[in-house]
C-alpha cells in the first residue's frame, strides 16, 4: 500500500482514483496511480533508508532528458516526508518494439555519449543500485575510474570480509597498470547502470531508459554493462557504430569496466560474484 504520508502530500494538488503495484521494484515500492491530473508512476521508500536517492535519481533523469537523445520518464515531483519519500514520474506504458528498435537504441546511445563535459564525474554524488556512488570530479579518467569506482568498492568488500588477500593483491597490481590498459578520451554523458533491466519499450516502440546512475565518464562503461547480463542484440552495437567510431580494442576492455558493477554485486549480494571478478583480474593483472 502507498503510505498515508505520501497520499496526503499528493492529495494537496490532485485526486487519486486508483493505484496498482508494478513489478520490477527491487529497491523501492513502485505503483501506477491514476489521478485527476493523469496517470503516473510513483516510487516510494523510507526517507532514512537511502537518503537523497530520489533527488539524485530525479537529477539524473532530468540530465538525460535535457540531452534529448533517448526517452526517459519525465520527473513530476520529489516528495520528502518524515518517514517516507517518493518520486512521481511520467507513466510510460510498455508496448511492442518496432522492428529495428535495437539498432535505433544503439544509435541513440551513441548520440547521448556525444554530450560531454570538461571533467569526469558529476556535480553531485548519487547511487548505483542501493549503494552510494561517489562522483567526485577529476580531470583524469584513469584516476577517476580507479579511485571513485574500483578502490571504493574494493575497500568496502575487503572491510566486510568478502575479499581475501589474494584478490586484493590482484587489484593492487591492476591499479598500477590501468594507464596502459584503458583508453583516455573525452568524457561522455553516461546512463551509468545500463543493464537489460534498465530499459523498457515505450508506446512508440522505441527504447526508454529508466533507473540511471548518471555521471560523465568513458562511453565504454555503458557498453560494458550491456554485455554483463544480456538483453542487447548485435544490432544494438551496429547501431552504435553507425553514429561514431569506437577506439580499437574496445571489446577487450569491456571486462575491465565490468569489474565495477561486479564489485557492487559482491557488496550487495555476496561472494557469488567473486568468481567472475577473479577471472577478469587473472586476465588483466
Amino acid at each position: 500500500m502507498i503510505p498515508e504520508e505520501i497520499i496526503t502530500s499528493l492529495k494537496t494538488h490532485l485526486s487519486i482514483y486508483s493505484d496498482k503495484p508494478l513489478a520490477g521494484g527491487d529497491i523501492n515500492q513502485v505503483y501506477r496511480i491514476d489521478t485527476s491530473a493523469g496517470t503516473f508512476c510513483l516510487k516510494v521508500n523510507y526517507s532514512d533508508r537511502f537518503p537523497g536517492m530520489f533527488e539524485k535519481e530525479a537529477q539524473g533523469l532530468s540530465l538525460l532528458e535535457r540531452a534529448g537523445e533517448i526517452r526517459v520518464p519525465s520527473v513530476v515531483e520529489v516528495i520528502t516526508g518524515k518517514q517516507y519519500s517518493a518520486l512521481l514520474l511520467e507513466y510510460i506504458a510498455e508496448a511492442r518494439p518496432v522492428t529495428d528498435y535495437m539498432f535505433r537504441f544503439g544509435a541513440s546511445l551513441a548520440r547521448l555519449h556525444d554530450h560531454s563535459e570538461v571533467f569526469y564525474g558529476l556535480d553531485v554524488d548519487n547511487y548505483m543500485g542501493s549503494l552510494p556512488q561517489s562522483n567526485r570530479k577529476s580531470n583524469s579518467w584513469i584516476d577517476f575510474f580507479r579511485e571513485e569506482r574500483l578502490e571504493k568498492q574494493v575497500r568496502l568488500a575487503r572491510d566486510s570480509g568478502r575479499l581475501n588477500d589474494d584478490i586484493n593483491n590482484m587489484f593492487s597490481r591492476l591499479f598500477s597498470r590501468l594507464d596502459k590498459l584503458l583508453v583516455v578520451e573525452k568524457s561522455s554523458l553516461l546512463h551509468g547502470d545500463l543493464w537489460g533491466g534498465n530499459f523498457m519499450i515505450s508506446e512508440t516502440g522505441d527504447a526508454c531508459l529508466i533507473d540511471p546512475a548518471v555521471y560523465y565518464g568513458n562511453r565504454e562503461v555503458d557498453l560494458a554493462m550491456t554485455t554483463l547480463f544480456g538483453g542487447f542484440s548485435p544490432e544494438f552495437y551496429t547501431g552504435y557504430e553507425s553514429q561514431t567510431k569506437l577506439d580499437s580494442g574496445w571489446r577487450d576492455r569491456l571486462e575491465l569496466y565490468n569489474l565495477y558493477p561486479l564489485l557492487v554485486h559482491v557488496n550487495l549480494f555476496g561472494t557469488g560474484y567473486l568468481g567472475s571478478v577473479r577471472k577478469i583480474l587473472q586476465k588483466f593483472s
